[in-house]
């Protein structure tokens, strides 16, 4: 399976040299590095620290740690974690908000609500930093800690409280009722009269199957369809073999991506197979913005660079990384950074995002302008770095009212043979 996730105490400085000289007056002579370093320390603690501490959540943590130090994506799962995970990934019914978020630089970031949860119509927005769940700090909290007060039965509350815009300076809190949430991967509608409209807001297990009944629901509406919008906005990403799936449904040959690690025998490269359109090579127009995301950026990198769709919107968030879930024998998993994926051109778009053909901002109220940019993964610490041109900042912004979502009505007039009014792409935000 592929997807697309400290505390520092001051202390008397004459205190904390008196302890460092007792440890090493008492260390064993000479160089100790590697796991016995660790076994050293992890044994000196359980035996010495102040109170008894408890070993899971010591050896959890140190784990956790040590993969921090990597990339904001390789992570430990323990089995309820993993469990979670794969009820993602899978598409099935849990107890929550609706949120995909990350950890970042001690605090959880959303990267998108889901569409038709309850954070979603509370209002939380992709960007917004989660400092704090009902009245516990979230810095110092694991990312699994935060998830797992933020999950719960449903009609319970919880309220977050959020932080947006550049200043950080903007609390709002959210009093939010749990649901029982169920992802929808795929939404879809005649839209402008001639149009397939379908929206995709996760990439799991179920995803290539509901685009394959959204496809055969517009053939059997007997409309003749002027082309498709496929509306990857705000979507997070998920399974690699989902997005494969999702662009050979409108391509019939070709290299879709490719992925490479530090050795040759992980060069891999998933191609399109004959049979599997769904399209009928109707015109297709992508819409992205700094919400889309992995899975999100190899249908859109591939569909762009094999010429079959115009892209609509603003530059994607550019993660450009595969993580592997590796099965553990404590019943967990390590989901860890093994790739870097390539567009069909050879690009990578880690940390730089794809631009869009057509540059087009939606119109942003005025008590959420300079709050709603995602920063992207170029601004994640300790992000996988790719030359000096990388790029940060791209609006996140979707009206909830369709009547009022710019990028969507600049889709429908390309289809309909009128070029959409665009913004140069050397704005600061793109």
């Amino acid at each position: 399976m592929r997807a697309t996730s400290f505390v520092v105490l001051g202390v008397a400085l004459g205190l904390t040299g008196a302890v460092v000289a007792n440890v090493v007056s008492a260390a064993t002579p000479g160089p100790v590095s590697g796991l016995a370093l660790y076994r050293l320390v992890y044994e000196k603690t359980l035996a010495d620290y102040v109170e008894p501490p408890d070993p899971v959540k010591l050896n959890a943590a140190a784990i956790n740690s040590m993969l921090a130090s990597l990339d904001p994506h390789s992570n430990y799962f323990d089995a309820k974690a993993l469990k979670e995970f794969q009820t993602s990934m899978r598409g099935e019914e849990f107890g929550g908000l609706g949120l995909e978020v990350m950890q970042e630089n001690g605090v959880v970031r959303v990267v998108s609500p889901i569409d038709d949860t309850p954070a979603a119509r509370a209002g939380v927005l992709a960007g917004d930093l989660i400092v704090k769940i009902d009245q516990t700090p979230v810095k110092g909290l694991t990312l699994k800690q935060a998830v797992d007060k933020m999950r719960g039965p449903a009609h319970t509350h919880v309220a977050i409280t959020v932080q947006r815009g550049s200043d950080l300076k903007d609390d709002k809190v959210f009093d939010i009722v749990r649901e029982i949430i169920h992802v929808q991967p795929v939404r879809s509608h005649i839209a402008g009269g001639d149009i397939g409209y379908i929206r995709i807001t996760q990439f799991n297990e179920q995803t290539y199957d509901a685009l394959k009944a959204a496809m055969a629901k517009f053939r059997a509406s007997h409309v003749k369809l002027k082309g498709y919008i496929l509306d990857l906005r705000n979507n997070p990403g998920g399974l690699l073999s989902q997005s494969v799936r999702v662009v050979n449904s409108f391509i019939d040959s070709g290299e879709i991506v490719s992925t490479r690690g530090r050795t040759p025998d992980l060069y891999q490269e998933y191609d399109a197979r004959p049979g599997y359109n769904l399209s009928g090579d109707k015109p297709t127009v992508v819409l992205i913005n700094g919400g889309s995301a992995s899975a999100s950026e190899i249908v859109s990198g591939a569909l762009k660079d094999l010429h079959r769709a115009t892209l609509i919107g603003t530059r994607s968030f550019g993660k450009g990384s595969v993580q592997t879930v590796l099965p553990l024998e404590d019943d967990g998993a390590l989901k860890l950074t093994t790739a870097r994926y390539f567009t069909p051109s050879g690009t990578s778009i880690q940390a730089k995002g794809i631009a869009p053909d057509y540059r087009v901002l939606e119109n942003i109220p005025d008590d959420l302008k300079g709050k709603v940019e995602s920063m992207g993964e170029a601004s994640l610490q300790g992000h996988l770095k790719n030359g000096t041109d990388e790029k940060k900042g791209s609006d996140a912004y979707v009206p909830p009212d369709p009547a009022k979502d710019t990028q969507l009505a600049a889709a429908i007039d390309l289809l309909h043979g009128k070029p959409p009014i665009v913004k140069a792409m050397n704005d600061p935000v793109q």
